[in-house]
């Protein structure tokens, strides 16, 4: 804050201060009450209402067709294969009684075991007939298996040809449901922050400034809150492109804006000394000086050293003598500090006549001037 002020000035200024940020407040509440209701206007989007249901339908009845089909064939070829192992093991046991009864036959040679020869053999060939049966029940159901699989796979892959054509569909949907989003938001808040900017260019040093400051913060809350992070992204590029074209435009008004600064001050500085002292503000010129740094070019000055009372970079008059005291002084000082006297002769027109006890002192610097002696009353 300028520490030029006067203390109950300040005061004011940061009271001031204070109704900007709760007005920027008030205000950034409503307008957030505004724009969180805007997207309620879209609908949510799915996969779904971009399918083509008349192709899509039958292809996932027939998966589920297909799933159930081969649910039953995996139960069916279970059972299939138990069978199968139970018909092995049946006829390997057969096989090697049979073996050892043509082996005792064999031994013992007796004939009369021919009819029996012939019962045993004809066991051994249903034992088998009923391992092969249950071995091509086996075949027809693997077979049958793939064959479902073959066709799952067949309508997986049209369903999936539909699901990626819905997926375009719905990006784009999305997509524009965005940019829909986005121009509604930039709708509510490109125009205050326009706003914002004419009354910064305007308005911001004028008695109602602090409303002014308010509606500039609610404004910048509102374009870098509630609209940039709802810039569509589209990988980065638009971000990218919108952060390139942002600096470009920023970059360019803060390069001419110091090249007219420059110009500018250059004019300043080849006025004469006294009519650029006249045009500094009071205020600004004191704190600067505070700062040490030269009220006219702004360069860093040493204010320490008594000998300088000039500018080594512009030239213009730092420190003078009072015309009363010659006490040296502030050249930006309306009053001497040491007297008291006006720094100029029309300053004395702006001293605030004082009074005590109902009488009227004089200014000072006048015939009644503190830097004058009063008149010796004590008696002769």
């Amino acid at each position: 804050m300028n520490k030029g002020l006067r203390l109950s000035e300040k005061w004011f200024q940061r009271g001031l201060w204070l109704i900007a940020v709760v007005f920027a407040l008030f205000l950034i509440g409503l307008g957030g009450l505004i724009v969180d209701d805007l997207p309620k206007v879209e609908q949510s989007y799915r996969l779904e209402d971009f399918l083509d249901q008349a192709a899509a339908g039958p292809l996932k009845a027939e998966i589920a067709r297909i799933d159930a089909d081969t649910k039953a064939k995996g139960e069916a070829l279970q059972t299939a294969r138990q069978v199968v192992a139970a018909a092995a093991g049946d006829t390997r046991q057969g096989r090697q009684s049979f073996d050892a009864w043509v082996r005792t036959r064999t031994a013992t040679g007796n004939a009369g075991q021919d009819a029996e020869l012939l019962e045993r053999t004809r066991q051994m060939d249903a034992l088998v007939a009923r391992q092969r049966a249950a071995e091509r029940e086996v075949e027809a159901l693997d077979q049958a298996t793939s064959e479902l699989s073959r066709q799952r796979l067949q309508a997986t892959s049209q369903l999936n040809a539909l699901n990626v054509e819905a997926r375009t569909k719905l990006g784009a949907a999305r997509r524009w449901q965005e940019m829909r989003v986005f121009g509604i938001r930039l709708a509510f808040t490109l125009p205050p922050l326009v706003i914002a900017g004419w009354l910064f260019a305007k308005y911001r040093k004028s008695t109602y400034w602090p409303f002014v400051w308010g509606f500039i913060f609610f404004a910048l809350f509102g374009f870098f809150v509630e609209l940039v992070p709802y810039l569509p992204s589209y990988g980065g590029y638009v971000r990218y492109i919108v952060g390139i074209v942002v600096t470009l435009v920023v970059g360019r008004y803060l390069i001419v804006a110091l090249q007219r600064y420059l110009a500018r001050q250059r004019e300043v500085e080849a006025q004469p000394d006294e009519q650029r002292r006249e045009a500094l503000d009071y205020e600004l010129a004191h704190s600067r000086m505070i700062k040490n740094i030269c009220p006219g070019c702004e360069r860093p000055i040493d204010t320490a050293d008594a000998t300088r009372n000039f500018c080594t970079h512009c030239g213009i008059c730092l420190f003078d003598h009072c015309q009363a005291c010659s006490a040296r002084k502030n050249a930006f000082a309306r009053y001497c500090y040491s007297c008291g006297t006006p720094a100029r002769p029309d300053a004395r027109a702006t001293v605030p006549p004082a009074t005590v006890s109902g009488d009227t002192m004089p200014p000072l610097g006048s015939g009644g001037s503190l830097s004058n002696p009063a008149p010796d009353l004590t008696p002769g």
